[in-house]
């Protein structure tokens, strides 16, 4: 039964430019995990990871109805890319099943969470 669903819309310089005014922004949104695959790439594909990733937790906590705050924050979900690049929920604060969805064009990505019992 589906329990919630979220998606979220981000300019991808908007977080590109926040990464590099704001040295710790980087570990604010990855978890560690997240981080050593942030590091494996470079440029634009670097900036559309990361805004990825922001809006993979972004649309995460409107899934849950809450938005990210102290019921969730961007710590406490984990969005890892398996093999094919396929983005998948290895850390979340639900015991249900989390789907996950991201695509980017030049400019944006879109994302959406599907929450499950």
């Amino acid at each position: 039964m589906i329990k919630g669903l979220g998606i979220d819309l981000t300019e991808i310089a908007r977080v590109a430019h926040m990464a590099k005014q704001h040295p710790q922004y980087v570990k604010r949104i990855l978890t560690p995990q997240e981080i050593r695959q942030y590091q494996q790439f470079t440029g634009q594909r670097a900036n559309e990871y990361l805004a990825g990733r922001w809006s993979l937790k972004e649309s995460f906590a409107k899934a849950m109805g809450t938005g990210i705050g102290k019921a969730v924050s961007f710590q406490d979900v984990e969005i890892i890319d398996n093999q094919l690049g396929a983005p998948i929920v290895t850390k979340s604060p639900v015991s249900g099943v989390a789907h996950a969805s991201v695509s980017h064009t030049g400019k944006l990505v879109m994302t959406e969470i599907i929450l499950e019992d």
